[in-house]
């Protein structure tokens, strides 16, 4: 059913309303607000970022710090609706940190402003963040990561350039050294991100807020072909990934208030971020964008070429329906064991889930939390 508004003729309206600041959206949770900081954070370059700390009333706790994925939020490790990442290391006797680096949907880069690459979160969000958790929690206190997708990535590229020093261990989801992509899923990046970026800089997902007539509804069209779910937003996620054609989750693991949130849990898709995201696929390996800025120099060219220089356990984890990344993490544990056996990495792939509801589905905390428990336990 289509229900029609009135509109006035002497004021067209806009075909999209985006953020023109770098306000945070408030974090959705059901924690005792008195408990999470919001701490101002900005970045030596320049941009605003979200920092949150949970604090548990107990100074010696190890940290752990969640890293998101692109066009994610510190959201998605807070879900009320479900048991969920944070409540998990509370219970467990863990101080969590969330990090909203700038491709967070809570803030509008991804839609206006600066733009930026993967290089830019690699070389400042991430070591930034972890030198103010250390100077907050002291040298003594055991400092761990949990990355997801694209957090993750940037994050091994912060590793093997060394700015990250000291880390008592990374639990990697989805996607770390090696980027694998479907042969499809490449292709249509190619392709539309050369056809459409004259006409559009980003893809929504919320198709409440494109509206019928916008110049987005061809992709959503697109992305409704042979979709079991009627939500636009589902169809645009977890039957094309932004119109890539991959999937992000396996439907059935989703809470029906998951579901029905994911408008606000995922945010638009920059298409400016392609080129990057191009180079890295095709060379199966985290490359750095900026060859000739001087600024950059800091990050190896070729992560993976770097990777001996990494100097903390890793738990690459991965589910077995991957719609997106494939068997990349398969593959990177392979890749690292045979060129650099003497790192500490492991792999562990959980059956019957896909790429984001190792964090957001209804189970995840039965089927997925145990093993991110059991990798910081024996190193803590």
């Amino acid at each position: 059913m289509i229900f029609r508004t009135k509109t006035s003729r002497a004021a067209r309206p806009a075909l999209r309303q985006v953020r023109t600041t770098a306000a945070l959206r408030p974090l959705r949770h059901r924690l005792d607000p008195a408990r999470v900081e919001e701490i101002p954070f900005r970045t030596s370059d320049g941009f605003r970022l979200g920092l949150t700390r949970v604090d548990t009333g107990d100074s010696g706790r190890p940290a752990v710090l969640l890293l998101h994925g692109h066009t994610a939020s510190a959201d998605m490790f807070l879900q009320p609706e479900t048991r969920n990442l944070v409540d998990v290391l509370l219970d467990e006797g863990y101080e969590p940190w969330l990090l909203d680096w700038r491709g967070s949907c809570r803030l509008p880069y991804n839609e206006t402003g600066r733009r930026y690459t993967y290089d830019d979160v690699a070389l400042y969000d991430i070591p930034e963040a972890v030198a103010h958790i250390r100077g907050r929690i002291g040298d003594d206190r055991p400092l761990f990561v949990v990355a997801h997708c694209i957090g993750s990535l940037s994050l091994s590229l912060s590793m093997t350039a060394g700015l990250v020093p000291g880390l008592a261990g990374v639990v990697s989801q989805g996607v770390f050294l090696t980027p694998k992509l479907a042969g499809r899923t490449s292709l249509r990046m190619s392709v539309a991100g050369e056809l459409l970026k004259k006409r559009i800089d980003h893809i929504p997902v919320d198709f409440r807020k494109a509206g019928l007539r916008s110049k987005y509804t061809p992709l959503f069209a697109l992305a409704s072909r042979k979709a079991s779910c009627p939500d636009p937003t589902c169809q645009i996620l977890h039957n094309s990934a932004w119109g890539t054609g991959a999937s992000l989750f396996v439907h059935e693991n989703l809470s029906e208030t998951t579901h029905d949130r994911l408008a606000e849990l995922l945010g638009p898709a920059p298409l400016w971020i392609l080129p990057h995201l191009r180079r890295i696929e095709l060379a199966r390996s985290v490359v750095r964008w900026h060859d000739t800025d001087h600024r950059y120099r800091a990050l190896p060219p070729n992560a993976l070429d770097a990777a001996g220089s990494i100097d903390t356990p890793v738990l690459l984890l991965s589910g077995s329906e991957n719609g997106l990344w494939l068997d990349s993490q398969k593959l990177c544990h392979q890749v690292l064991a045979h060129r650099q056996p003497q790192l500490d990495v492991s792999y562990t792939e959980i059956p019957g889930y896909g790429h984001l509801d190792t964090f957001l589905g209804r189970g995840a905390a039965l089927d997925v939390f145990g093993h991110i428990l059991d990798f910081l336990g024996e190193r803590r």
